[in-house]
């Protein structure tokens, strides 16, 4: 049913959203050629974006770096960025390489050029490469993974204790402080890690202190500091929620309780994906929904398996019982918000089969329904326990009033239960004297046994309910974790709307040409600097190839000799020499074809004076 609903809903379509900024539109064009230089440079995305110091670099035709104004948003609002040129630009190509924080907290970058006067005839092309540095992007993911995971365990524990009423409440105290304590942990570290990965650099720049003053400018930052000043609020209701053993929560705790819930699920939809796009005020009211209610289904399920396996004494139906019904509550939630936010993310068939995001969230959608089989097998344990808790609590009774039927001499049916009996007996008036005076004999106590509190039933059956429900918890427990990673992975993924607007908006969105672009650095003779080697298009057949060699300040510098060879290893092709000519600044051919795909090894010799020479040799990837 959650698939059907799902597929139906994304059939219905809807307007244009996005979730990480596409660019829409440059000014100049991309490729344009110009009579008079600009004034400024203006970019137009999908959604409102963030600016870094670093958002615009701009190369001169020499491939140094162009004076330019501070980045700022344009005319047209916070959907765009723009920097202002200096008043005389020289004739010929320049590449602009620009990087900006889209409104769900997801750095993209791009680059593109424009010529003044005439195009250069070599092009100096920007290798941006990935737009996060994999070690940061990964430190950071790492974090998201904790965060979401310790949300699930504080939310839910609390939740459980508080709605659940389980016995022994403390065996859930270190559960509850674990869920804390790395939310807290992994706050800071995401709060320190943020600048250098909206940056792209390394993860050793997150120690600048100017760069750590703008990451907590930004609104990422801000709902960061806002979800740090929440759990320390929190860390006092948690002290009062151990304290309180079974007794059941005050009112105005339980209201402080869901405050606290709702702020940090707010930290997160304020920060990522329902930020942006179409209906933000209902994507926001979703997305809280969505966190809260996993948050507490399966922090829920990893207390309930924590008591199944640890708590001393059986744990009661009725805790059971009581999560059942909380969980059938979060599930219905999960299933309302998750097929709205598939939709809004989605939009439409061939975004599910044809984006990364579609393949994911079928993903997810897979593991959901594993979930919901594990939950509805936990449900029927439940189920049985409970029936076997009524009808044992039913036997005792029926018991008590039997037995204190016959010790008051009244029949049965109209004996009280339990106590309401005895105390029928203790406020009997007492006997009439006989007609000698004498006050009758009196009866001999009659003693009723205590009646036994253990269940008349099978204890095998008992034990292999109990053991049924540990394994089906385990089961969601286990599903949920994978459902935690999709979902993350998920908010870290460009949405197929915003891809297919990307894609829409044609080649302001890409970019550069689809040349390869291969950077090889040499050290010889004391001299060091980098060769800067492009082949268009980069597939297989003909190519041209432009080498440009950089000194170590940036600035272009000239060599004797450049030569450049192609091999191709699996299939013993090569090597073929691109016989590169000088162009006048730059090295290059148009008559380099390569027969075949596959891994080439491109080797450049560089020959700095008339006896020193090197040779490097790099892999490059040439396509169909």
């Amino acid at each position: 049913m959650l698939l059907g609903t799902a597929l139906v809903l994304l059939l219905l379509g809807g307007g244009t959203a996005s979730a990480h900024a596409a660019l829409r539109a440059t000014d100049p064009e991309d490729g344009t050629v110009l009579k008079s230089a600009p004034r400024s440079i203006t970019l137009t995305f999908t959604e409102s974006v963030g600016l870094l110091d670093d958002s615009f670099r701009v190369l001169t035709p020499e491939g140094k770096r162009l004076a330019t104004g501070e980045a700022e948003h344009g005319a047209g609002g916070s959907d765009t960025a723009s920097v202002t040129l200096p008043p005389k630009l020289a004739q010929g190509t320049y590449t602009v390489a620009w990087r900006v924080v889209s409104a769900d907290s997801h750095p993209v970058s791009g680059a593109f050029t424009f010529s003044v006067g005439k195009p250069s005839p070599a092009t100096v092309l920007v290798d941006t490469g990935p737009t996060e540095n994999p070690a940061t992007e990964s430190l950071f993911n790492m974090g998201r993974y904790l965060a979401y995971l310790a949300a699930a365990l504080l939310i839910g524990t609390a939740v459980f204790l508080a709605a659940c009423r389980p016995p022994e409440p403390a065996r859930l105290g270190r559960l509850l402080w674990a869920g804390w304590g790395t939310l807290l942990g992994s706050t800071l570290f995401l709060l320190v890690l943020r600048a250098p990965y909206e940056a792209g650099t390394g993860p050793a720049s997150a120690f600048s202190l100017k760069a750590f003053e703008r990451t907590l400018s930004t609104r990422p930052g801000e709902a960061l500091l806002v979800r740090l000043a929440l759990l320390l609020v929190a860390y006092f209701f948690v002290v009062r929620l151990l304290r309180l053993g079974e007794s059941r929560l005050s009112r105005p705790w339980q209201a402080a309780g869901a405050v606290l819930a709702v702020g940090l699920a707010l930290t997160w939809a304020a920060a990522e994906h329902a930020s942006a796009g179409i209906q933000v005020p209902v994507a926001m009211t979703s997305a809280v929904l969505h966190v809260l209610s996993m948050a507490v289904w399966l922090g829920g399920l990893a207390a309930l398996l924590s008591l199944l396996h640890r708590t001393s004494a059986q744990l009661p139906p009725a805790v059971v019982a009581r999560f059942s019904r909380l969980a059938f509550g979060c599930v219905t939630v999960l299933v309302v918000t998750g097929v709205y936010q598939s939709w809004r993310g989605l939009g439409s068939w061939k975004e599910i089969t044809g984006t990364t995001y579609g393949h994911l969230l079928v993903l997810k959608l897979i593991a959901v329904a594993l979930l919901l089989t594990a939950a509805r097998l936990s449900r029927r344990w439940t189920g049985r326990l409970t029936t076997t808790g009524a009808q044992e609590k039913s036997a005792v009774e029926e018991s008590v009033r039997e037995r204190v039927g016959a010790v008051a001499g009244v029949p049965t049916a109209s004996a009280g239960t339990g106590a309401s009996a005895v105390a029928d007996l203790e406020g009997a008036a007492p006997a009439a004297p006989d007609a000698d005076g004498e006050a009758p004999a009196v009866a001999e106590p009659v003693v009723v046994e205590p009646m036994p509190t253990t269940p008349h039933r099978d204890a095998r059956a008992d034990a292999a309910y109990r053991h049924g429900l540990r394994r089906s918890v385990l089961a969601e427990v286990t599903v949920g974790v994978v459902v935690l990673v999709l979902s993350t992975v998920l908010s870290g993924t460009l949405p197929g709307r915003a891809q297919a607007e990307a894609a829409e908006a044609g080649p302001a969105t890409g970019g550069l040409p689809t040349a390869s672009v291969t950077n090889i650095p040499f050290t010889v003779a004391g001299a060091s600097g980098k060769v800067q080697i492009t082949l268009d298009p980069g597939r297989t057949g003909q190519n041209s190839v432009q080498a440009l060699v950089y000194a170590v300040d940036g600035g272009l510098a000239t060599v004797p000799e450049l030569r450049l060879s192609f091999t191709l290893p699996a299939k013993q092709i090569g090597p073929i020499d691109a016989g590169l000519k000088d162009k006048g600044g730059y090295w290059g051919t148009n008559d380099l074809t390569l027969p075949l795909a596959g891994d080439w090894q491109m080797k450049a010799t560089v020959r700095v004076s008339d006896i020193d020479q090197i040779s490097v040799t790099k892999t490059v990837r040439i396509v169909g």
